[in-house]
């Protein structure tokens, strides 16, 4: 299946050294060669880039680990195909616009017998039961709210909707609106979260270490999401099945 990565920050920072790891998994320390994809919140503003080209000989991927690009949130995918053929229209992550602001959503598993009814505004372009439900999970998020929700209505409204995508199959799937960073764990998810003292690392896929005291401030926080553990050195929390979590401020707000 596919792997995800995300990021939830306080302050604006750079996600080079954790998609630097990421991406080598994209067909070189792993098979996820299918195509990938990253999106930046920046204020109201989204950067989003999708290849169909393996990460880690797509040059738009090579951008990304040289332009350090700022961000309180990203999301970002590396895809193994297992609906939908390879394609650019089925790359990750996905974005839509529900209460004049952008959405993201990315989704690693297989949803079997998934076919939902749509009747709003959201309809996939392409053709993966990822798309399909990211478009399903905005048209109910729209008719359970007449208008922008806090980020916990939001929270109590996903842990409603998300089981009843979950009951086809893996579900783990990361979800933004540049406020917060929603995460479901099916299978495998794991968080760390980095904040003052900040310390070394050193990633698994890259021979590559930073060292995080030397760009960060004390007041800095940021908490970092993925598939599998993206170094060696740090102490990775590893997500319940069935556990949705959000983060806020660069820390697991439930």
């Amino acid at each position: 299946m596919c792997q995800l990565l995300g990021m939830n920050c306080n302050v604006p920072t750079d996600v080079t050294f954790s998609f630097s790891g990421f991406a080598q998994r994209g067909g070189h320390t792993d098979h996820h060669a299918d195509g990938w994809g990253i999106a930046f919140f920046e204020g109201s503003g989204l950067r989003h880039f999708v290849d169909h080209q393996a990460a880690c000989d797509s040059p738009v991927a090579e951008l990304i680990r040289r332009y350090p690009i700022r961000s309180r949130n990203v999301i970002a995918h590396i895809r193994k195909a297992t609906q939908g053929e390879v394609a650019l229209e089925n790359c990750h992550p996905f974005v839509r616009e529900l209460w004049g602001c952008y959405w993201v959503f990315a989704h690693n598993g297989d949803l079997k017998n998934f076919h939902p009814r749509l009747h709003g505004s959201f309809h996939p372009v392409g053709s993966t039961d990822s798309e399909l439900a990211f478009c399903w999970l905005l048209q109910e998020l729209a008719k359970s709210h007449a208008g922008v929700p806090s980020v916990q209505e939001l929270t109590l409204t996903l842990r409603e909707l998300t089981p009843r995508i979950a009951a086809h199959g893996p579900f783990n799937f990361m979800l933004s609106n540049g406020q917060a960073l929603w995460t479901h764990c099916s299978t495998n998810l794991f968080y760390v979260e980095r904040r003052h003292p900040f310390s070394h690392a050193h990633l698994a896929d890259e021979d590559v270490s930073i060292d995080f005291a030397r760009n960060t401030s004390p007041q800095d926080r940021v908490a970092v999401i993925v598939t599998a553990p993206l170094t060696t050195n740090e102490t990775w929390v590893q997500m319940a099945a069935d556990e949705l979590k959000v983060f806020v401020d660069g820390a697991a707000a439930g």
